[in-house]
């Protein structure tokens, strides 16, 4: 016989169950019923543990941003400004692969702000996780706003695919996003030695030192 789960374990199965569901159908298209009947529990206990459905999507909502933050912190570890910024990306580009389920419900979280409840969660998490891009890397906000944007370029263009083969549509813009990730973690550790000894800690014009977002989406699109 399995041992016993506590309320927190049983609480984080309970979230994760629901991740899985809310990735496929959202919001509004996922039953507590079958949430419930994926963990093993019934209805009853699980409005113990969570009241509404609502409050059930915005504790996968913070769990996705905990995940991603996670990601980030660790792939930080010893690094600052561009170098950890890149690494951040590679991290979270390594994070979407294993697991497509933190991609569509971060669709799923966006595609639910109608809700006000939701749109304050989403917004919060969205707000933490920049601050925290903030403190990990000290990069001038020019610069985590292009790291941000284009990440999410790309995972829209991942969550949408290709038919087969290149797609002449979207192939201008991976070789434009390739163009723009063509500089190394080591490049970015010396674009940050370069602006150190200059004693500013802005980024050199024209030199952002993202990861390899192209790459990202090319894999994304096969799998």
């Amino acid at each position: 016989m399995s041992p016993r789960m506590s309320a927190d374990e049983r609480r984080d199965q309970v979230v994760r169950a629901a991740v899985a569901e809310f990735a496929v159908r959202g919001l509004e298209g996922t039953s507590t019923g079958d949430i419930a009947k994926r963990v093993g529990v019934s209805q009853p206990y699980l409005f113990r543990l969570f009241p509404t459905k609502r409050d059930l999507f915005i504790a996968a909502v913070n769990h996705g941003a905990t995940q991603v933050r996670d990601v980030f912190t660790k792939a930080a570890e010893g690094k600052y400004g561009h170098a950890a910024l890149a690494a951040m990306g590679e991290a979270y580009q390594d994070l979407l692969l294993a697991d497509r389920q933190v991609l569509n419900m971060q669709l799923q979280q966006f595609a639910a702000c109608h809700d006000p409840d939701v749109q304050a969660a989403v917004r919060d998490a969205m707000q933490t996780l920049w601050q925290h891009m903030e403190n990990l890397s000290g990069a001038p906000v020019g610069v985590r706003v292009d790291f941000l944007a284009k990440g999410m370029l790309c995972n829209v263009l991942a969550a949408m695919g290709r038919d087969s083969g290149e797609d002449p549509a979207w192939q201008p813009i991976l070789n434009v996003l390739r163009d723009d990730t063509t500089e190394t973690a080591d490049t970015a550790e010396a674009l940050d030695a370069e602006a150190a000894k200059a004693g500013s800690a802005e980024a050199r014009p024209g030199s952002p030192a993202e990861p390899g977002y192209a790459s990202y989406v090319e894999k994304a699109f096969t799998t």
